[in-house]
């Protein structure tokens, strides 16, 4: 990828088209987010930045977290992620990464945590059906019905469907469309849903399938 950018989802809303179609669109604060650090082949075998967003106090980081910070002569920031590029040779430490590096009609990728949804069934987890309300099935019309044979294999085979929680897991949207870019306001206007609930760190890159095609 060629370039990336790390924003805040702030909500969605609509927008209409020249033609009168109404987009659903996500707004994604993006930015400005400083270089922190300059991964390059010579020096760690990859090519990356490491990028700040949403500035903080000093007292909100450990020492550790501060020390890089301050080595490349940034302010603390809440989040610091680490994006792969293409290249990197066009950034420097301390320079930022702003909304403007995306346009209208981009193709992206977001990746983002999914919202939680606790403990759930497997009727709403995983869209199983109810048992038959028939007569001798009862009480148990929302449970997940056979486990298998008793003897043999004498266990539940892996990845079987079964209730536990739900959400809380890194998830990737490929293929995605840049509306519009309001630079003035450090927004990212992207066609869709995407990962995580409102106020939810989000990352933007270049669309690999896109690059691909």
């Amino acid at each position: 990828m060629n370039k990336a950018i790390i924003g805040r989802k702030a909500g969605m809303t609509q927008l209409f088209a020249e033609d009168g179609k109404v987009i659903p669109v996500t707004v994604v604060e993006a930015g400005p987010c400083p270089v922190v650090q300059i991964k390059t082949k010579e020096s760690d075998g990859y090519t990356a930045l490491k990028l700040g967003f949403s500035e903080t106090s000093e007292k909100s980081l450990n020492k550790p977290e501060l020390g890089q910070f301050k080595k490349a002569g940034v302010k603390p920031c809440k989040v610091l992620k680490e994006v792969r590029l293409d290249a990197v040779d066009r950034y420097k430490v301390g320079d930022f990464v702003k909304a403007d590096v995306f346009a209208a009609g981009d193709k992206v990728d977001v990746a983002g945590v999914s919202k939680g949804h606790g403990y759930t069934g497997v009727i709403k987890k995983w869209n199983q059906q109810r048992l038959k309300e028939t007569h001798g099935v009862g009480p148990v019309h929302r449970e997940p019905g056979s486990m298998g044979s008793i003897s043999d294999p004498s266990r539940v085979f892996k990845h079987k469907h079964l209730a536990g929680h739900w959400g809380v897991e890194n998830v990737t949207i490929q293929n995605l469309e840049v509306v519009k870019v309001d630079v003035a306001r450090n927004a990212i206007l992207i066609k869709g849903a995407i990962p995580g609930p409102r106020g939810s760190i989000v990352t933007i890159a270049d669309s690999v399938k896109a690059k691909e095609n």
